[in-house]
């Protein structure tokens, strides 16, 4: 009988590890400590699941791939910022609610997460009903669990990329400020990654200030639903290529430099001949965006703002647009025929997303 050992394809591997759990869970009363891990184990897998498929969880990490082609570049890197910001969140309100003075609550603190992303082939394989990942590069993400990644920064969260990963999205570490480090791997050999500072990033999103249009502050408000799911939806408002699919009056989104988008990334909008500069003012991935524009003869004293909203429903997505009126005169010049635009540009937004939502 021939045995089919499955077919390769290739993608993004990701491993999500809890730091600390060993320690964390010697000395403390067993089914409580791991009450806690299952806990954070969900909210990590939460926030990774509407990008990545869960291959397994392994103990205190979960691993998970995405097939190439079905995740933008910055898709990744915003997927792994928010199950880290998911997972502080979770873990900070656990702390705050409990009331327990058991040492596997007391201790709670001292977990941490961390992530190693690599691009690389794999074959997934059905044994006793159950799905598993096979292959060199299986092997080599995990692998780097076990590496010193963690030293070339001196923390406890962070996220090591393989070169490879970096270069399949075409990301340049040294424009998004990773530090390189080399992981000696026995039986493998050096492999080059470059190390992400979650903790440094977490501290910086505690401390941002938002940016969001609530409806008492819109001067234009409009609401459609979608059976998309958030992560693409976001992925519709955010990448170039798909942005001029739906909004027909730009010809082009241009960004001003080079590295992933987010929070402080300018972009010019073209409209054919005339230019429209961006400001991107908030980023919060899957969530909500909010975007500034000035131009000559389109805003007035303030930057004219819009925020996109996306509210996770049980059939899809919610999308709020919002805008925020520059000035009253301003807007009783321009008001009219803006909202008139983005009434059809989110009109065709929604026939693309229900398309995609279909092809998927």
């Amino acid at each position: 009988m021939a045995l089919d050992l499955g077919t390769p394809e290739k993608g993004c591997l990701l491993l999500a590890d809890i730091s600390g759990y060993t320690e964390y869970m010697g000395g403390t009363e067993l089914m409580h400590a791991q009450d806690v891990v299952a806990d954070l184990l969900e909210t990590i897998v939460a926030a990774l699941e509407p990008v990545f498929t869960l291959s397994k969880l392994e103990g205190d990490a979960a691993f998970a791939y995405a097939n190439q082609g079905t995740v933008s570049p910055s898709m990744v890197m915003d997927t792994v910022e928010t199950a880290y910001f998911a997972f502080q969140k979770r873990l900070r309100d656990v702390t705050h609610s409990t009331t327990c003075e058991c040492n596997a609550c007391v201790r709670i603190p001292i977990l941490d997460l961390k992530f190693f992303v690599h691009d690389g082939e794999y074959v997934i394989r059905h044994i006793a009903r159950s799905e598993e990942l096979a292959g060199p590069d299986v092997i080599l993400v995990h692998r780097l669990m076990k590496g010193t990644a963690g030293d070339a920064i001196g923390k406890a969260a962070y996220a090591v990329y393989t070169a490879q990963m970096l270069e399949a999205i075409a990301m340049d570490p040294t424009i998004l400020g990773f530090v390189p480090h080399t992981e000696s791997l026995e039986g493998v050999g050096d492999v080059p990654v470059f190390v992400h500072d979650l903790a440094t990033r977490w501290a910086f999103e505690k401390e941002r200030n938002r940016d969001f249009i609530t409806s008492a502050q819109a001067a234009h408000e409009n609401t459609f639903e979608t059976p998309a799911p958030p992560h693409l939806v976001w992925e519709f408002l955010t990448d170039p290529r798909k942005r001029i699919t739906w909004q027909k009056h730009v010809t082009g989104v241009i960004p001003q430099a080079d590295g992933r988008f987010g929070t402080g990334s300018v972009n010019h909008c073209m409209h054919g001949a005339e230019v429209t500069i961006e400001h991107v003012a908030d980023w919060r991935p899957f969530t909500y965006i909010t975007t500034r524009y000035e131009g000559e003869g389109f805003v007035g004293e303030r930057r004219l703002g819009f925020t996109y909203q996306l509210d996770d429903i049980e059939s899809g997505t919610r999308v709020t647009t919002r805008i925020e009126s520059p000035g009253d005169a301003e807007w009783d010049a321009i008001g009219e025929g803006l909202s008139a635009i983005t009434v059809e540009n989110t009109g065709y937004l929604a026939e693309q997303l229900d398309a995609a939502a279909q092809a998927r």
